[in-house]
């Protein structure tokens, strides 16, 4: 009776241990001087070992830098699995999770999201002799995408039939070979599609329309009111004063392949209409 008495004092007295060392994840962070991220293990532009250095480079990686530096601690660079990004925010393996992390409902329901930095969309691309102006124009038509992506989802959302394929390549030489009326993926990925089809293979252009919007925030744990408020104090700030766009500019700016320029501002999450978004 003692020895379980005893166990079932020590499994309290460890889980209150626990409950208390997430009790304030910020004044953890800046106790320990250490902020803890997570990011991508290997999805270039975003997180990715440098081929010479082996270091992990991108957008993320430098954004979680900037956060940590202007907490006064250092960014302790976590790669994880795609699958991965949420859960070990969850489960308080890492303090926050800094890797294109697209708000949806399921996700919400999970963990907290910060106000977003920029705003992602699922973009439709076509022939530029397609007709088509707008996402409308596209209902009952055969769309390729990348299967259970976002972009099929789109697809689906949209009334559109999907064609889906393993890989966005193959999703898009089904449009060159006449397979699907168009092709849909983030922004990122048809931008770049669409420059390159200037120079090899059918021409294609981009509907303005976005097919979804998907706000990329930072992840957070649930209940940390202090996390989320410093969190989007710093957001702010690193837009205001630039360094956001230039951390944009130096992995997906105009001088680079992807050629985007970003145009947002990071805005309350609450100002959103998160209604539309899955």
């Amino acid at each position: 009776m003692k020895s379980k008495t005893l166990v079932a004092t020590t499994l309290l007295a460890a889980s209150l241990a626990s409950l208390s060392a997430q009790a304030d994840v910020l004044a953890d962070v800046l106790a320990k001087k250490t902020l803890r991220c997570a990011t991508f293990a290997d999805v270039p532009p975003f997180a990715a070992p440098d081929l010479q250095t082996r270091e992990m480079v991108g957008f993320d990686v430098d954004l979680c830098k900037a956060i940590a530096q202007q907490l006064g601690v250092e960014a302790e660079i976590k790669p994880v699995s795609v699958e991965a990004r949420v859960p070990e925010v969850k489960l308080g393996r890492v303090d926050i999770t800094v890797a294109n992390l697209a708000y949806t409902k399921s996700r919400a329901e999970q963990i907290q999201y910060s106000d977003p930095y920029y705003l992602a969309k699922e973009m439709l691309i076509v022939p530029v002799d397609d007709p088509g102006q707008k996402k409308a124009d596209f209902v009952g038509q055969r769309l390729a995408s990348a299967k259970g992506s976002t972009s099929e989802l789109s697809i689906k959302l949209n009334e559109s039939i999907p064609l889906t394929f393993q890989d966005t390549a193959s999703a898009y030489l089904a449009v060159q070979q006449g397979k699907a009326r168009g092709m849909v993926a983030n922004t990122m990925t048809t931008t770049k599609l669409v420059n390159e089809s200037q120079i090899r293979g059918q021409k294609m252009r981009m509907i303005s329309e976005p097919m979804l919007p998907q706000p990329i925030g930072i992840g957070m744990a649930k209940d940390q009111p202090a996390l989320t408020a410093r969190i989007n104090e710093i957001l702010v700030k690193l837009d205001t004063n630039g360094e956001l766009n230039r951390i944009w500019n130096r992995w997906l700016g105009p001088d680079t392949e992807y050629k985007l320029t970003r145009t947002d501002k990071v805005v309350p999450l609450s100002q959103l209409n998160l209604n539309t978004i899955p």
